[in-house]
């Protein structure tokens, strides 16, 4: 760990940023594969299962936001109590994390048998679509634990700097849903033909699988932190530095489930297609973001040991490099989704109704993409610093203040059209707004140039 601290605080930041950020980075990209893949094997069934797997995407997504906001609230907790060499405190904030996780994964094992139903007449009437998709989201949701624990544990290993730990954990979950994938939905290889319900078992088998190879690899080197049961007891303060990010970070990653179910509601009166083009754009957003979001990862335990250590001048270079490396993601996902979005549209199956409208949607809002290198990374930045106020304020103009209220103007007036545009106006308007916050955050706590 002694090591671990000495590189944190003196190696030169981009080598450093980059050492931390590609093997996030590739793991997040081939989580983004992943999830393109299944929602491509799905497409071949028809544009019904496609629809029906889409709608279940914020409950989806609900999962992820729990399991990444109390990761990232462990990951600055453990980080910062490490560079003020508070080990005791590492050890207690880790397991308060654990002990959350299985609360989480009780939690939705009941969201999974009460609400799932109700959700799914929220937006359809069809039986087919309905009968789909409720047989996909009873088992992601009600068998997610093992993406709760695993991604709890990948946040431990990321405040220790071990990045490539959580690599392997991502791509051995990923591999093995995409090649489940095929074999389980159409009964390859003896295997019986089970449809949607193939792509949900695929999933949590390959969630399972990363969950156990994460036990395994924290148990052989946890990277200095130790995990005690013995005489556990919540403590208030712990719980409260978790959650004063945790939630504000699972409601900024929840934002896109709450944003495409809203949107679905709006759009799905005027075109049942344009909720399928909006499901497999939040599925391909996820191929640029993802990527962009391992930058952050690596990003953050630099920004919350720094500061703990009082580095603040090396704070700031992390910052800076980070929105450079971030912006040139963003610039690649904007010449894919400009450029090429007939031949991306073409790996889903898309009839002619579906991609003529999907062009123009992916045109329009991968504009957007530069703009939010801003928002992005300055939200990671203020989680780094316990300021998830301000991370959380950033998220909702980004994915809802803005974007919900315009849409439902814009609709009348443009049509579809002028929901798409709602996207870039949200991210342009919320990357101004995150420059102000951070510029007064930095003043306020004394982080100098």
């Amino acid at each position: 760990m002694n090591k671990t601290k000495n590189v944190m605080g003196t190696k030169p930041v981009f080598p450093l940023l980059m050492s931390m950020a590609i093997p996030p980075m590739v793991s997040m990209l081939i989580q983004s594969m992943y999830n393109i893949v299944d929602s491509i094997f799905v497409a071949q069934l028809g544009e019904d299962a496609l629809t029906a797997v889409s709608l279940a995407f914020p409950l989806q997504n609900l999962v992820l936001s729990v399991a990444v906001g109390l990761g990232v609230g462990l990951n600055a907790g453990i980080a910062r109590n490490m560079g003020a060499g508070k080990q005791d405190m590492v050890d207690r904030t880790a397991t308060h994390g654990i002990v959350f996780t299985a609360i989480h994964s009780l939690m939705f094992i009941l969201i999974g048998i009460f609400c799932i139903k109700p959700f799914f007449r929220l937006f359809t009437d069809d039986p087919d679509i309905f009968k789909w998709g409720c047989q996909y989201t009873y088992i992601v949701i009600c068998l997610s634990f093992g993406s709760l624990f695993q991604i709890a544990i990948e946040k431990m290993f990321q405040a220790t700097g071990k990045m490539i730990m959580p690599m392997i954990m991502q791509a051995v979950g990923a591999i093995i849903n995409i090649i489940l994938d095929p074999i389980l939905i159409f009964g390859l290889f003896g295997f019986p033909e089970m449809r949607v319900q193939g792509a949900a078992v695929a999933t949590v088998i390959g969630q399972i699988s990363a969950c156990t190879l994460a036990i395994i690899l924290f148990c052989k080197d946890s990277g200095g932190i130790h995990i005690k049961f013995k005489g556990f007891r919540f403590d208030k303060q712990i719980t409260k530095q978790l959650y004063m990010v945790a939630i504000p970070s699972g409601i900024m990653t929840s934002m896109p489930s709450i944003l495409i179910g809203i949107l679905n509601g709006i759009i799905s009166a005027v075109s049942g297609t344009a909720v399928a083009v909006l499901g497999i754009y939040f599925k391909l957003q996820t191929f640029v973001y993802m990527p962009a979001n391992g930058v952050i990862q690596g990003m953050r335990p630099l920004i919350s040991y720094n500061y703990g250590a009082g580095l603040h001048h090396r704070l700031r270079q992390v910052i800076k490099v980070s929105v450079m490396v971030s912006g040139a993601i963003m610039i690649f996902g904007t010449v894919l989704f400009v450029g090429i979005p007939e031949q991306i549209l073409k790996m889903f199956n898309a009839n002619e109704e579906m991609m003529k409208m999907g062009v123009e949607t992916l045109r329009i809002i991968g504009l957007g993409f530069i703009v939010s290198t801003i928002g992005t990374v300055y939200s990671g930045v203020f989680e780094s610093l316990g300021r998830g106020i301000e991370s959380l304020m950033i998220s909702l103009l980004r994915q809802l203040i803005i974007i919900v209220p315009l849409s439902i103007v814009l609709l009348k007036v443009m049509g579809l059209t002028g929901v798409w545009i709602t996207f870039p106006i949200a991210e342009t308007v919320s990357a101004v707004v995150a420059v102000f916050l951070l510029r007064r955050t930095m003043k306020k706590m004394s982080i100098g140039k």
